[in-house]
C-alpha cells in the first residue's frame, strides 16, 4: 500500500499546480481569510455545497465571486428575497400562442459556480427549489429533466439568523450543504492592509488561471486518496457520538435533539480527502479528519431546547466530542 500511497502523491503534486495559481489570484482581491479560502477549495475539490455565515462586510461575496472569476467555468449570481419565486431559480416552461407549443427557459442555475447570495432571505418554498439540484446535479421543469453540468457547485452566503428579515433554512436543505463556514472579523493587520489596498473608483481585474479540465481531473485524484482503517473507523466514531453521546462518555443526551446523517459519514471522508490533497498528501490522517470535522458537522447537530436555554451551541457539543473521542 506504500507504494500505491507513494504513487497517489505523485498524482497530486501534478494535478494541484493549479491550486497555488488559485491561492495566489484569490490573495490578489482578498486580504487574510486564509481559513474561507481553504474551505472553498475544499469544496471545490470535493464536489461538495459550501455555506458561508457571517455578519455582513466580511468579505464572503467577493470571495465567491474572485473564486469563480478565476476559473473558466459559468458562473450565476442569484440575489435571494423574500418576493423570490422557484421559478426565478430553474427557469419555467414558456406558452408559444403560435403553435401551441411549450419552450423551456432554463434559469441561473444551469451554470458551474452558483452564488446563492443571502440565501436565508428568502423563504422555504424557494430554498427548497435548489435540493433536487443540490443533490441529485438534475433540474425537473415540467415534464423534463436537464442534468447540470459538471462541475456544479453552491456557494451560499447568509447573515446571522437573529439578522432582521432572515429564515431559517430547513434541515433537508442545511443537510446537502457539505461543508459550513463561519467567518470573522479580520485581524488589526488585515483590517489596515484592506484599507490601504482596496480602491472604491477602480476595481482589480480578477485573470482565469484554472481550467474546467483541470477541476475535474483534481477531483478524481481526490477520490483516489488513501483513508486507511483506523481514520475510516474515526470518521464513524464521530459521527456516531452525535446521535449515542452516551456510549464513548459523554453526557450530552439531553443535549442533542438529533445527530448527524449518514450524509455526514460521507463528506466527511470526501472532504478529509481534499484537504489532504490540498496539503500535498497521498493518503488521509486522522488530523485531516478533526481539522475538518467541525465545518462538516456544526450545522448537522441539532440542539434541544434545554441546550438553547443553557447557551449551548452544537459547536460546544462537537467540541467536547472531538475532545473525547480518541484519535488513533
Amino acid at each position: 500500500m506504500a507504494q500505491t500511497v507513494e504513487a497517489i502523491r505523485r498524482d497530486v503534486e501534478q494535478q494541484s499546480q493549479f491550486v497555488t495559481r488559485l491561492r495566489t489570484e484569490i490573495a490578489r482581491i482578498i486580504v487574510g481569510q486564509e481559513y474561507m479560502i481553504d474551505r472553498l477549495l475544499v469544496g471545490l475539490l470535493a464536489n461538495g455545497h459550501v455555506l458561508i455565515e457571517g455578519v455582513p462586510g466580511l468579505a464572503k461575496t467577493t470571495a465567491v465571486k474572485t473564486l469563480a472569476a478565476a476559473l473558466d467555468c459559468t458562473f450565476s449570481r442569484i440575489q435571494f428575497t423574500p418576493d423570490l419565486l422557484p421559478a426565478d431559480l430553474i427557469g419555467t416552461q414558456i406558452y408559444n400562442p403560435k403553435d401551441g407549443n411549450f419552450t423551456i427557459k432554463k434559469g441561473p442555475l444551469f451554470g458551474n459556480i452558483i452564488l446563492a447570495d443571502e440565501i436565508n432571505r428568502a423563504p422555504a418554498k424557494v430554498q427548497s427549489a435548489l435540493l433536487e439540484g443540490m443533490e441529485e446535479r438534475q433540474v425537473t421543469i415540467g415534464q423534463e429533466t436537464f442534468q447540470l453540468e459538471a462541475p456544479f457547485m453552491v456557494l451560499a452566503t447568509q447573515n446571522p439568523i437573529e439578522q432582521e428579515g432572515t429564515y431559517p433554512l430547513p434541515e433537508a436543505q442545511v443537510d446537502r450543504f457539505m461543508l459550513k463556514l463561519r467567518v470573522s472579523y479580520p485581524t488589526r493587520a488585515e483590517e489596515r492592509e484592506i484599507m490601504d489596498r482596496v480602491d472604491l473608483l477602480h476595481a482589480t481585474e480578477v485573470r482565469v488561471v484554472a481550467s474546467k479540465e483541470e477541476i475535474l481531473t483534481a477531483r478524481e485524484v481526490v477520490n483516489e486518496v488513501y483513508v486507511d482503517e483506523k481514520a475510516k473507523n474515526y470518521i464513524v466514531d464521530l459521527v456516531r457520538a452525535t446521535r449515542h453521546p452516551e456510549a464513548f462518555g459523554l453526557e450530552l443526551q439531553n443535549l442533542i435533539e438529533y445527530g448527524a446523517s449518514p450524509r455526514a459519514t460521507i463528506y466527511l471522508q470526501q472532504a478529509a480527502r481534499a484537504l489532504a490533497f490540498l496539503q500535498g498528501e497521498g493518503n488521509v490522517f486522522p488530523n485531516d479528519v478533526k481539522q475538518i470535522a467541525m465545518d462538516v458537522l456544526r450545522h448537522r447537530v441539532i440542539v434541544t431546547y434545554e441546550a438553547e436555554a443553557e447557551n449551548v451551541t452544537s459547536e460546544d457539543i462537537i467540541r467536547r466530542i472531538l475532545d473525547t473521542v480518541p484519535v488513533p
